[in-house]
């Protein structure tokens, strides 16, 4: 059973195992012809498309992400996370004062 979900490729290995001699090129064209395809991979929210440089805010801190005391400096980032049921955003936002010792 493939669940609808084989493409070319896994169709050709599944009948070159059950004794079926035809060429890869062959399925795809059928596959093609009658509109199967198989499915794909999602892929991730594209997360890296930086704008112009004359839209991106100002570097007020130069890339010093140290301070000397609490609540001067922040920090936050956003990751993202994929589930089942689709993809979920988590962001933190982080004092980047020195640890108490």
């Amino acid at each position: 059973m493939n669940y609808g979900v084989y493409g070319a490729r896994k169709v050709h290995a599944q009948l070159h195992r059950e004794g079926h001699q035809i060429a890869r090129c062959t399925i795809e064209r059928l596959m093609r012809i009658t509109e199967l395809a198989g499915v794909s991979k999602r892929k991730g929210p594209k997360t890296t498309v930086p704008g112009p440089v004359r839209d991106r805010p100002a570097d007020l801190v130069q890339r010093a992400f140290t301070a000397s005391g609490p609540d001067q400096r922040w920090v936050a980032d956003i990751t993202y996370i994929r589930t089942f049921s689709g993809w979920v955003y988590a962001a933190f936002v982080t004092d980047v004062s020195p640890a108490a010792s």
